[in-house]
């Protein structure tokens, strides 16, 4: 079996969804973002401090090669997994793509009292979320297989929809 990779913006529910499916499906399910604090032993708030955000994307890029070479796994990326287009190819590659679509309003909501994402330290996160929505969205629809609103709706409709739009059985 392939991979099934999400990607998405902040606030869509990836690893949330992700945890889900790769348990409804009985797979392995790995978050880019653990991965790189594991390697590191920091976490991403503190890469970013140290390294800025260029030393946080190589680390990014370096662990998105190696998860997309596993196989049968449900991976969760970073918002800006996107930006690079080695990683762009690296996720085509490694499975089916779903991006998980969160409005900006949703995404306020959902990450508002999140401390551990650095590019909202900032006094008007609302504006740097539509900001990174208007790059990003064209570069998670170029990459996905399949797209999926997730505003409004608990977390194992969307597990559900995304078996049903991959025709999916559930092994049991």
């Amino acid at each position: 079996m392939r991979n099934l990779i999400l990607v998405g913006p902040m606030g869509a529910g990836k690893s949330t969804i992700g945890r889900l499916l790769a348990k409804e499906l009985k797979l392995q399910f790995r978050d880019s973002d653990k991965e790189i604090e594991q390697r590191t032993g920091a976490d991403i708030p503190w890469i970013f401090d140290v390294e800025g955000e260029q030393g946080f994307r190589e680390r990014e890029q370096a662990a998105i090669a190696d998860l997309c070479h596993m196989d049968g796994v449900v991976i969760a990326t970073g918002g800006g997994v996107v930006l690079r287009e080695q990683n762009r190819q690296a996720l085509r590659k490694g499975g089916r793509v779903i991006y998980l679509h969160a409005s900006v309003e949703q995404q306020i909501d959902r990450t508002a009292r999140d401390k551990n994402r650095p590019l909202l330290r900032n006094p008007n996160p609302g504006q740097v979320l539509k900001g990174l929505m208007e790059i990003r969205d064209p570069l998670y629809r170029e990459i996905a297989d399949i797209v999926i609103k997730t505003d409004e709706r608990p977390p194992r409709m969307v597990v559900q929809e995304i078996m049903d739009r991959l025709e999916i059985l559930v092994p049991r």
